[in-house]
């Protein structure tokens, strides 16, 4: 079994004995996910294991059903605050919903991490919470790079309509990658428009309707840049379905398992690969050293990648070895 696949298990384990929580170790860790059902978040998982294993520390990762239960993930989180860890390492639906349960966490000296830039430090200074630091790639340079390669595609002086499709309204991550694609490519290419730019909620399903949407309108249709790979992938289903395969460049965000199928297939053109598996191990080993009382950067970045066939093909590309 993958570690993939050992960690959307091991999500659903946790999510049915959460009544029944192991009794708490001193000075363990508590890792709280979005769901381990999405390929980003079982990588991100299986890097959180890797990096604990290294840094040998105690630790227990619990999830949700979906990256949209904000209620049921303020509720996790609120269960695992009863165990009193030193450090909690949480990946927010969005910028509010886990505040009440943080707060409680820096009253109770808990030192907290916001795993993937999940967190608006606006928000956090209005509501007078410090973390410890924030660990993820920078989503904008990431909406930037899907936008570059795009253009180099299409070329400079390319024209046309391009389709966005957003992550869930209100997320910051996803509002992140959409603005920076949508800045970088008016900068390079002013030919080629954006006609629509819609939340598709990281939805596969709903991407896949927006697309055939925006085809019916947009037949020339030549791009479509989705906030994250499973989005992407419905555009896929969408554009193959309509006889465009080919036709149309799709650049997806995560770089997650289902997405490097896709690309070896000739399917998805590229992903901006986020390496979730090298955040859940760098955000280890840099909550340990917080732990212990070293210094850590209150924003600690991690690299993208563009995953494209070529590159994969190549297999020269170092940070290949994070893509899970």
């Amino acid at each position: 079994m993958s570690n993939i696949s050992k960690n959307r298990a091991v999500g659903m384990a946790l999510l049915v004995s959460l009544a029944f929580a192991a009794p708490a170790k001193a000075g363990e860790y508590g890792i709280l996910m979005k769901t381990l059902s999405n390929p980003f978040w079982g990588a991100m998982g299986a890097g959180v294991e890797a990096g604990a294993q290294g840094a040998s520390v105690d630790y227990y990762i619990q999830a949700v059903e979906s990256d949209q239960a904000a209620e049921s993930q303020l509720n996790v989180c609120n269960t695992m605050l009863e165990r009193k860890p030193v450090a909690m390492i949480t990946a927010a639906i969005n910028s509010t919903n886990l505040l009440p349960c943080l707060k409680s966490a820096q009253a109770s000296g808990i030192k907290v991490v916001d795993l993937d830039g999940n967190l608006d430090p606006a928000i956090l200074d209005a509501e007078g919470l410090e973390i410890t630091f924030s660990i993820g790639s920078n989503n904008v340079l990431a909406g930037a790079q899907g936008a570059e390669y795009m253009v180099s595609q299409l070329g400079a002086d390319a024209s046309g309509p391009v389709l966005v499709i957003e992550g869930l309204s209100g997320n910051i991550t996803g509002e992140k990658r959409a603005r920076g694609f949508a800045d970088k490519l008016a900068e390079l290419a002013p030919g080629l428009e954006i006609v629509a730019s819609l939340p598709g909620d990281w939805d596969r399903g709903k991407a896949a309707n927006i697309t055939n949407d925006i085809m019916t309108r947009n037949p020339d249709l030549v791009g479509i840049f989705a906030a994250n790979d499973g989005m992407a992938l419905g555009a896929v289903e969408s554009v193959f379905a309509a006889g465009k395969g080919g036709d149309v460049i799709i650049i997806g965000v995560d770089g997650n398992s289902d997405a490097v199928k896709s690309i070896n297939a000739g399917r998805l053109t590229a992903s901006v690969a986020q390496l979730p598996y090298l955040v859940g191990k760098q955000a280890l080993e840099n909550v340990k050293t917080a732990v212990e009382g070293g210094s850590v950067e209150s924003v600690v970045i991690v690299p993208t990648l563009v995953l494209t066939k070529d590159v994969i093909d190549a297999g020269t590309e170092p940070l290949l070895e994070f893509v899970k």
